[in-house]
Formats: C-alpha cells, structure tokens, sequence
C-alpha cells in the first residue's frame, strides 16, 4: 500500500482540523456578502420575471405554467409558509418527476398532454390556496399591483429564494476555488491541463496531465459514469499507469460532513472494483471536517489533503 500522507497521523489531526476550520471562516467572511449580493440581484430578476408572467400572482393556472415552468420556483416563496419541493409535491399528490424538471426551467417531455394538465391543475391550486398575502397587497384589492409594490414583493421572495440555494451557493464557489488552486499548484510544476478523451482508458491519459470534472466508467455488468473532481496523470507514471484521483471537498459545518462522509466510502470501492486496489482516491479537504469524519475515512482507506497544507501535493508523487 503507498505510504499514507494524512490518514495515518492522528496526533496531528486536531490542530489541521481548527487551522482548515479557521481556513473556511476567513475565506466565508470574505466572499459570502458578495456572492449573496449578485445572486439576489439575479434571483430579483427571475421574481419579477415570473410575477410579470403570471399576471402579478393573478393568473397561476396550466397554461401560464406551461408556458413559464421555470416560475414554479418562485411560486413556491409565494405561499405562507414557502414550501419546499418536496412538501409541494406531498401537498399537491403531483408528479416528482414533473416538478424537478420545472425546478430546472423545463417540462417532461414523454407526459402526455391531458396528464400534464392535470398535474399542472394540481400545483396551481395548493400554490393559490397557500399565496402570502400579507407580501402581495393587491391580491385582496383585486387590482394591479404598484411598481413600488411588486419591486417590494420581489425582494422577501428574492431573499426566502435566496436563503433557500445559500448553501449550494457557497459550496459551489468553495468548490470553484479549491479546483482553480489545485489548477494553480500544477501548472507552477509544469503539468498541463488537457481533457482525456472519453473512450480512452484511464492508463493511457499522457504524463504530465490533468483534467477537472472527468466522469470515471465503474461497474462490470452495469455501466455508470462517476464523477472525479481533478484527474492527475504524474509526470513519472505509477506502475499501474492509473491517474491519481483527487475530491475536492469544503464544509460550513461539522454535522453536514458527518451525513455524507459515506459517499467517499462508496465512490473508493466503485472505483477499486473497476480498476484495481491500486488506485490513488485523495481527498482534498478545506472547512469543517471533524475527527470522526476523518476516522471514518482513515478506516476506509482514504487519504486526504489539507488545503492549507497544499505542498502535501507531492507526496502523492505530482
């Protein structure tokens, strides 16, 4: 088994823990005013878009659905109180698959037209039923709304709306920044970022190389694509010739990590499975990873490398 870089120094993980702890909270400090801030601006926009499409709340019905599926996600901040997908779908008795796909701006495309309204019908009504009314003024005098308020209305739901994706929201830059920083470290050591082509195999990926976001083949009988956040082929090539296979991974908090801690456990043995005991899986951690997550992964055999530690890098031979 290679030498272990992190999993095997338990006496060392406390003070890793509280400096990638404190990692996390300066970088948050700094970023999240701004990313909030432009994407509530954006989130505004996508408010009124569906205020002005449904008639300012006055006309949630099929047809307007249809037309603006993408609103579903606004109309959900509309109701007293906001209703999370699930619970939507729970209320409503209406079809999951049809409000994930309007969750992301579309309609199904294999429902057929009857059934489809009648989903559709279903959403409308538990929407109107449930309408904040204290936010939309208008609704109860039966008129128009003012520009003052629908731009006041589209700010507590850009706000519920915003609160709603906060989290995706700083996982996403977080991620974002933990790839451009590997990117950053590899090209200093002159590795080359270049995309490894699909129907390749991982042992022919060129030396010197890396990729982000590549998805790795797993499984014999049942073929399904797993994702890899940064994919390294090493300048001097491991005897297997297998890239090394980096996760980048950030956390806000302790417990979240505790939840998910599995998903490293299940993606090393996927990965074992199709291509050998001999694979390299790291991971790359920055935030709120406590030591029972890392006791966890250790007994999984999987290592890991701190962010504020990113040298660790060139133990895994890089």
């Amino acid at each position: 088994m290679a030498r272990r870089i992190n999993a095997d120094k338990p006496h060392l993980w406390k003070a890793d823990i509280a400096a990638s702890v404190d990692q996390f909270n300066q970088w948050f400090m700094r970023f999240a005013p701004e990313a909030f801030r432009s994407t509530r601006v954006k989130t505004t926009a996508h408010v009124k878009a569906a205020l002005l499409a449904t008639h300012d709340l006055r006309r949630i019905d099929a047809a307007t659905l249809k037309l603006n599926p993408s609103a579903l996600a606004t109309l959900r901040m509309c109701t007293a109180p906001p209703l999370a997908v699930d619970r939507l779908i729970g209320l409503a008795d209406a079809s999951k698959n049809l409000v994930g796909r309007m969750e992301d701006g579309k309609l199904p495309t294999k429902m057929n037209a009857a059934t489809l309204d009648a989903e559709l019908r279903k959403l409308c009504r538990i929407i109107s039923k449930l309408l904040d009314r204290d936010i939309f003024p208008w609704l109860a005098a039966a008129k128009g709304p003012t520009d003052h308020e629908r731009d006041r209305a589209s700010t507590i739901v850009a706000d519920r709306l915003c609160s709603a994706v906060a989290n995706p929201i700083v996982r996403n830059a977080q991620e974002q920044r933990q790839l451009k920083l590997v990117g950053d470290w590899l090209d200093a050591r002159g590795y080359r970022k270049q995309a490894h082509p699909s129907g390749q195999p991982l042992t022919k990926m060129e030396a010197g190389t890396y990729t982000f976001r590549m998805n790795i083949a797993v499984g014999k009988a049942l073929k399904v694509n797993i994702p890899v956040d940064v994919v390294i082929q090493p300048k001097k090539l491991r005897k297997s010739r297998l890239p090394i296979l980096i996760e980048a991974k950030s956390a806000g908090d302790f417990t979240n990590t505790n939840k998910r801690r599995k998903e490293e456990a299940t993606k090393i043995h996927q990965l074992q499975a199709a291509h050998g005991n001999t694979v390299s899986f790291v991971l790359f951690l920055c935030g709120y990873f406590g030591s029972d997550y890392l006791g966890y992964e250790a007994a999984e055999g999987i290592d890991w490398v701190w962010e504020h530690r990113i040298d660790d890098l060139v133990k895994l031979g890089l």
